[in-house]
């Protein structure tokens, strides 16, 4: 059964069912919410996503370590990777640590900075949701996520 707004199909029991279509508009709107967060900060999505891995990893990155972690989680163009790591570099977020690249204390400010500003957004967009209902849809997206990945790996093989 369909909507005027919109072509997801409803269960018997009248909520929508997962599809991509669902999965893309949560996506796109959690997205546009971090992007505006972001955006105060003079930051972009990509940025964050390249500063966030290397203040993750256990011990500073070569650069093509990164750029692989990076691709693996956003599925972009390397050139644009490195375009990424390029412009944390000359914004002083990342450092040149002999032949690896490490986040400096500026760039960690800035990833606590928007991680203060989001984290009530992100209560207010998870809170109230069943645990049960969380754990039912982090299966679900776990399986397409591998699902997807090796279906991209075929395609681009």
């Amino acid at each position: 059964m369909t909507n005027a707004a919109s072509t997801t199909t409803a269960s018997a029991g009248g909520a929508p069912v997962a599809d991509a279509r669902a999965l893309g508009l949560a996506h796109y709107a959690a997205r546009g919410v971090l992007e505006h967060v972001l955006a105060r900060h003079g930051m972009t999505f990509r940025q964050q996503i390249a500063l966030r891995a290397a203040v993750n990893a256990d011990a500073p990155q070569t650069p093509d370590d990164l750029v692989a972690q990076i691709r693996a989680s956003l599925k972009s163009d390397p050139a644009d990777i490195r375009t990424t790591l390029d412009e944390l570099l000359a914004g002083r977020l990342l450092v040149t640590d002999g032949t690896r690249l490490r986040a400096t204390d500026a760039g960690r400010e800035l990833l606590t900075a928007v991680g203060a500003e989001t984290a009530p957004i992100s209560a207010r967009i998870w809170g109230g949701i069943p645990a049960e209902d969380l754990a039912a849809a982090g299966r679900v997206l776990t399986t397409v996520t591998e699902r997807a990945n090796t279906e991209l790996a075929a395609l681009t093989g």
